[in-house]
């Protein structure tokens, strides 16, 4: 990139979804990942990420864009060249950069036969923190997720409940209002895998599943997006300005 770019929409297309288990693209800056989450991706039934009026990502003058692609092995040769496009945004009109995170386990072993196996993770935000949108993320075992909070008063709540999840569909649940989480909250995301007989997806239930990249082991990350605000920003206040002064004020 020659010159700073802000990114309204983005859509990565699979060159050959047949064996494309998914694609990530990262913005590399200074010989290193500036983000370390999708928020640019492709994975089965995931679409276009469309971003609000004043939201968007940033490709700063000089990066170069990285892409991750695992592939899952069909016994058939396969051609890919998977891509991504942008629709970019005015300058002038962004006041809020979308950047984000993820709360995951990574050290696992799910018992043959287990219909319910539960996985937990959990982050505390260090700084005040609005989040935008979610992603769980899981494989043909996932059963269900849900992203809950614990506010530094004690209170909780659920922030996305997905009962039914499906490897199929893995979509971004966007927040119709962004949600101010202050600093000191803790973000828990609880995910349940079906390794028995009774999951029709389940590719062998006599199998202990751990962590791994192909299909048929499994991973649990709960994504998410937030905003910053753009220090540079030549509009005007919006309120999501506001709710962001707001929550530092709470500090």
């Amino acid at each position: 990139m020659t010159e700073d770019k802000w990114i309204q929409e983005a859509e990565v297309r699979a060159g050959s979804p047949a064996v494309v288990h998914h694609v990530i693209v990262f913005i590399e800056r200074g010989g290193g990942m500036k983000y370390h989450q999708p928020q640019m991706a492709y994975a089965p039934g995931m679409p276009a990420r469309k971003l609000p009026k004043g939201q968007a990502i940033r490709l700063p003058a000089g990066c170069k864009l990285r892409f991750q692609v695992h592939y899952t092995p069909n016994g058939t040769k396969q051609d890919d060249l998977s891509c991504v496009g942008f629709k970019y945004a005015d300058p002038r009109t962004v006041t809020h950069e979308v950047v984000g995170g993820a709360a995951g386990v990574m050290a696992f072993a799910i018992p043959p036969g287990d219909p319910n196996f539960r996985m937990v993770a959990t982050q505390k935000l260090p700084v005040d923190t609005v989040m935008i949108g979610m992603n769980p993320h899981m494989h043909v075992r996932g059963k269900s997720f849900k992203y809950e909070v614990k506010y530094p008063d004690g209170r909780e709540e659920v922030l996305l409940d997905v009962p039914r999840y499906d490897f199929n569909w893995q979509l971004w649940y966007n927040l119709v209002e962004p949600k101010l989480l202050p600093k000191g909250t803790v973000l828990r995301c609880t995910a349940y895998f079906d390794n028995s007989a009774d999951n029709p997806s389940n590719p062998d239930p006599t199998q202990r599943v751990t962590w791994g990249e192909q299909t048929s082991d499994e991973m649990m990350f709960g994504f998410y997006s937030t905003v910053e605000p753009r220090d540079d920003a030549p509009s005007p206040p919006t309120k999501l300005n506001s709710l962001l002064q707001i929550g530092r004020a709470h500090v």
